[in-house]
């Protein structure tokens, strides 16, 4: 039988909606630190707090609108989303004051967390279903460029420009994604599910996907240290030059290793990347935290951009197959809920390693934390699995042993 194209009208326009979602996030997220404190006079803890609300608002509605997207229509979630994501975009060009930034920040936060579960959770549903490792490693590769792409954009714009453009050019990416967003024909959901409705606890967390997402929060934990800090890392080992290319060859390992481990997903199985990807990470973590030489410093970069790219997209994959039908959006916000939540605790706990010993120290203390993804998913997912496969041989023997 012939394999269902990948690559179809869909997946690229909301490939692309959710590469310019995150690109405003990214240019924003390095910029906005500088706007506090030379336009709106703010100290180091604001540039914090102007963080942290961002964050806070995502998570929060990362698994309201995962329950939404399970019943109701994904069309029009997808679009409010993406609606209020770009409004927050232009109101940062009347931005005077710090309270009001806040305010802001807030609903902005909400605008992401809405956008990017409902990007994630259709580009799941438009890709065939023998090709999900495949499709969902691609589409986070879109993240990961916007992770790469939007820093470089915006530090340029804002050295070059005033506050003003760089606004104007956020304000047109948050348009982009929208009218991308707007392109892509999404599938009408099943009545049946759409009418499934309660404000139970359980109605807005996919249980089957949590032990997979903690192993993906323990990963985040560490992943928090490398965007947050490394700037400051090189600066103070004499590497601050090369600090730009770091992050291109971490987006360059991603790039080249993520068409063929989408395929080893699929053919495979997860355990084949999952345990090499965290391997991987951890080396490159240990010697990122005892590097003094720029080859090094970058190859550090390479080996984690590997494991990081291996691991993120079977994590949300194995998430996503483990949930009960037609939950595929409420198991996306589930991951991504826990995913932030590791992101913005490990930010906060490293950061304070870090200022208690060295930047060196916070690394080294990094990769033995990402080591503990061995744990957790093997104790959480793999075993599990190896007991129901167990569990079903035995079935099958007894079957056949009565048959004869």
């Amino acid at each position: 039988m012939q394999k269902q194209a990948l690559w179809s009208r869909d997946f690229i326009s909301i490939c692309i909606s959710s590469f310019f979602v995150f690109m405003n996030f990214y240019i924003l997220a390095v910029t906005l630190p500088k706007f506090v404190v030379e336009e709106l006079h703010g100290s180091q803890a604001d540039i914090g707090l102007v963080t942290t609300v961002f964050v806070i608002a995502g998570i929060i509605f990362r698994p309201i609108t995962g329950k939404w997207l399970d019943e109701r229509s994904r069309k029009k979630i997808l679009f409010a989303g993406l609606i209020i994501f770009t409004i927050c975009s232009v109101l940062y060009l009347f931005i005077a004051d710090f309270n009001l930034l806040l305010a802001l920040r807030i609903v902005h936060g909400i605008g992401f967390g809405m956008a990017a579960t409902a990007t994630s959770a259709i580009a799941v549903d438009t890709v065939p279903l023998d090709r999900k490792g495949q499709g969902i490693g691609y589409f986070s590769l879109f993240m990961s460029l916007a992770m790469v792409v939007g820093p470089f954009v915006g530090l340029t714009i804002a050295a070059s420009y005033n506050f003003t453009v760089l606004f104007v050019w956020c304000t047109a990416f948050s348009f982009l994604s929208m009218v991308f967003g707007m392109m892509t024909r999404i599938p009408a959901r099943a009545a049946k599910i759409r009418l499934q409705r309660s404000w139970h606890w359980r109605s807005f967390i996919e249980l089957k996907a949590l032990p997979i997402s903690l192993s993906g929060c323990v990963l985040a934990f560490s992943y928090g240290a490398i965007t947050t800090f490394l700037s400051v890392y090189s600066n103070e080992i004499g590497l601050e030059a090369y600090a730009s290319y770091f992050f291109m060859v971490f987006a360059a390992a991603i790039l080249i290793s993520r068409p063929f481990t989408g395929r080893v997903f699929d053919r495979l199985g997860e355990h084949v990347l999952v345990y090499p990807g965290i391997a991987l990470f951890v080396i490159g973590m240990i010697g990122l935290s005892q590097v003094s030489q720029p080859g090094v410093f970058l190859l550090t970069g390479a080996i984690i951009g590997l494991g990081f790219g291996a691991l993120l997209p079977s994590f949300q994959t194995i998430a996503v197959r483990a949930s009960s039908s037609g939950n595929s959006g409420l198991a996306t916000g589930t991951y991504f809920v826990l995913f932030d939540s590791g992101y913005a605790l490990g930010s906060y706990v490293l950061g304070v390693i870090a200022a208690q010993s060295s930047y060196r120290t916070m690394y080294l203390t990094g990769g033995f934390i990402v080591a503990l993804t061995y744990i957790t998913y093997y104790t959480l997912h793999h075993r599990k699995q190896m007991k129901v496969t167990d569990k079903d041989v035995s079935t099958q023997t007894e079957t056949a042993d009565a048959a004869l």
